[in-house]
């Protein structure tokens, strides 16, 4: 049986922690930052941790641990 190979998509988006919590980067923080309030941009600073629904569909994803 071949080796599960991961999606490179999911590569580049999400990070496992040491709990086994997937965290990922919130949207809007490249640029045109000068157009956007000091709210919105606090909001999108932490970075987030991915509902318990999605963390099957994404573990799928990333077969090998996440780069663990």
């Amino acid at each position: 049986m071949p080796k599960m190979k991961t999606k490179s998509a999911a590569k580049k988006r999400f990070k496992i922690t040491g709990t086994g919590k997937i965290k990922f980067q919130r949207a809007g923080r490249r640029h045109n930052l000068g157009g956007k309030s000091r709210v919105g941009k606090r909001q999108t600073k932490p970075l987030g941790v991915i509902h318990e629904t999605d963390h099957e569909r994404v573990i799928r994803c990333l077969p090998n641990g996440g780069g663990i």
